[in-house]
């Protein structure tokens, strides 16, 4: 070994063990690599930075303006919405559809693009059907990783077919992995219309089950805020008397949200931190009885016999109680309600936070959020509005309204992206230029303005591939690739090429349950493109193993964003991924293995 591979080894390991501490993020590690490729040697200024001109990183930016262009016009939600409404209140019929359509989405869109259009429809449909959340969200999620093994249109399956190119094979076209991905759609669909479904959690009962059939679903009982419900008389000579809520301080001093105020028999839902407090006023708060209870504020509060509270106590013509969830690109990951000043924002208060299963609902204001926490909030019907233009948020709950097309540009959104991907599928070698010609059309035929282009692309994801490509540049370049395809087939080679397949397929899977798919695919497809030319296979065999095991993210809620984006809304543990996703990854591997070779060849 020389000295540049060693060095070429050691950035490696580092760059695989920082994605796996999750330490720093994903795309920071990624620069640093370059860096360290750069400073090292290993790379010229132009390789190490080559990334950032890769026809790669040009299509996958152009896919976010493209499917900015269809959900900005509505087309994606008419799309869901269309689909939704021919499933039924059946379970089973309704995974079906909701997986049909993640799937179809994710064929032309990023993943985590096509759960988030359908999120809000597919949470609406199920408390139609009075269908626990819990057995269609990670269905959805699931659908829209196995459309993405179906098209070019994965990042992924994109970062492959470019290494490719890097080595002077022929890079996929737009096609070429629908005769193992159309297969791939079809058996996970069924897998978990007929048994994934049964392995996911009940985390509601059967009696609110039957209750959401005849109306719908008790967000109050959801997030079991009633437990933290109560109300307090002002007495007279109370300290508070003419002090506004603001100035009383309940939320900093007693981590109390005022949820309503009742004067005169006269009730005031969700009053604004201006309202007055006067003596005798009934406060509704949420917040912890008990903490209240020992600290010394009688001549401030009197208490009053608790009672059960439902969604429609918390509800009004002009006040609504709705669920959102915090968005894959939210500028408030990391921040708390205060600092975001959430309700100044959007004049909508957090009564309480879903977060991994578990309904958080005292100390908010000072909580950071995290990306897949569902928030419960109650506010001016009217705000609705501002939270359907919110890219910061998704809405879930009720007030959910029907999404109408851009009058004339629902079609022409449609067109652009139809011309486009039938151009990308006649000319392979152009795919980054024909995605960012359409994604220029989106703006040239003002579907999108050039900031609304620029608001839609997932930056981190940008930088990541762009980052890490230089890497399976080094990885060739030093020879790298070649000595740990050696090692392969020294190990792997006598059982055949079939062996191969299997070992570099599950290596790749196992390292896509905690890194980023696209990291791991710059890191295994040079060794799957060696290995293939040292046995004399088809290199697009190889690497189409390994960029179909980058999509196999089941496992765990780590490998995949889209994931992450349903757990919360669907109270999923860690655990719920391994127990549903186990199986399904068992039995995908065994399909690509077998069928595979069959569609593009392993003989010598």
């Amino acid at each position: 070994m020389n000295f540049q591979l060693l060095l070429t080894f050691a950035i490696l390991f580092v760059s695989i063990a920082l994605f796996l501490s999750d330490r720093l993020r994903a795309d920071l590690v990624a620069l640093l690599t370059v860096i360290a490729l750069g400073l090292t040697g290993i790379l010229s200024p132009q390789e190490a930075f080559s990334g950032f001109s890769r026809s790669a990183v040009i299509t996958i930016l152009a896919i976010f303006i493209l499917a900015e262009g269809l959900q900005r016009t509505g087309v994606t939600e008419q799309v869901g919405h269309l689909l939704l409404r021919i499933a039924g209140t059946r379970e089973g019929w309704l995974v079906v559809v909701v997986m049909l359509a993640g799937a179809f989405l994710s064929l032309f869109m990023n993943n985590i693009a096509a759960a988030s259009v359908l999120l809000p429809a597919v949470a609406g449909a199920g408390r139609k059907a009075g269908v626990n959340p819990a057995r269609i969200l990670m269905p959805l999620a699931f659908a829209t990783i196995l459309g993405g093994m179906a098209t070019l249109l994965t990042t992924t399956n994109i970062v492959v077919s470019t290494l490719l190119r890097d080595e002077g094979q022929a890079g996929y076209g737009l096609l070429d992995f629908a005769p193992l991905g159309l297969p791939i759609i079809v058996v996970g669909v069924a897998y978990m219309a007929l048994i994934g479904r049964r392995l996911l959690p009940a985390h509601w009962p059967a009696e609110y089950l039957e209750a959401a059939r005849q109306a719908d679903e008790d967000l109050v009982g959801v997030y079991r805020l009633g437990e933290h419900l109560f109300r307090i008389r002002v007495p007279l000579g109370s300290a508070l008397n003419g002090k506004t809520l603001a100035q009383s301080a309940f939320r900093e001093r007693y981590n109390l949200t005022a949820v309503a105020i009742e004067r005169d028999g006269q009730l005031t839902l969700s009053p604004a931190p201006d309202k007055t407090v006067q003596e005798g006023d009934i406060i509704l708060f949420a917040g912890n009885l008990e903490e209240l209870r020992q600290q010394d504020v009688e001549p401030y509060f009197e208490f009053l016999p608790s009672r059960d509270w439902r969604e429609q106590d918390l509800e009004s013509p002009t006040i609504v109680v709705t669920e959102t969830v915090l968005a894959p690109r939210s500028g408030l990951i990391g921040q708390t309600l205060r600092q975001a000043h959430f309700r100044d924002k959007y004049g909508m208060t957090a009564l309480a936070i879903w977060r991994g299963g578990q309904q958080l609902r005292t100390g908010l204001a000072d909580l950071p959020l995290q990306f897949g926490d569902a928030l419960l909030l109650q506010g001016p019907r009217e705000r609705l509005r501002v939270l359907h233009a919110e890219p910061d948020l998704i809405v879930l709950g009720n007030g959910q309204e029907e999404v109408k097309l851009v009058p004339g540009k629902g079609r022409l959104a449609l067109a652009i992206m139809a011309v486009t991907l039938v151009l990308a599928a006649i000319s392979p070698a152009l795919v980054g230029e024909v995605m960012l010609g359409g994604a220029l059309a989106m703006v040239l035929a003002r579907v999108l303005t050039m900031d609304h282009a620029y608001q839609s692309v997932e930056w981190k994801s940008i930088f990541l591939i762009a980052g890490m490509l230089p890497m399976g540049i080094a990885i060739t370049k030093t020879g790298a690739a070649a000595l740990l395809a050696n090692w392969l087939i020294t190990f792997l080679g006598p059982a055949g090429p079939l062996a191969l397949l299997a070992g570099l397929f599950i290596l790749a899977t196992l390292l896509t349950q905690a890194m980023n798919g696209a990291a791991v695919a710059t890191v295994m497809a040079p060794i799957a493109i060696e290995t293939a030319q040292n046995i004399g296979v088809d290199p697009h065999s190889l690497a189409m193993g390994v960029a179909l095991a980058t999509s196999m993210a089941f496992l765990t809620p780590l490998g995949h964003p889209v994931n992450v984006l349903v757990m919360g809304p669907g109270g999923y543990r860690f655990h719920d991924y391994f127990k549903v996703g186990l199986p399904l990854t068992v039995l995908l591997t065994v399909l690509i293995i077998s069928l595979l070779p069959r569609i593009w060849s392993l003989t010598p």
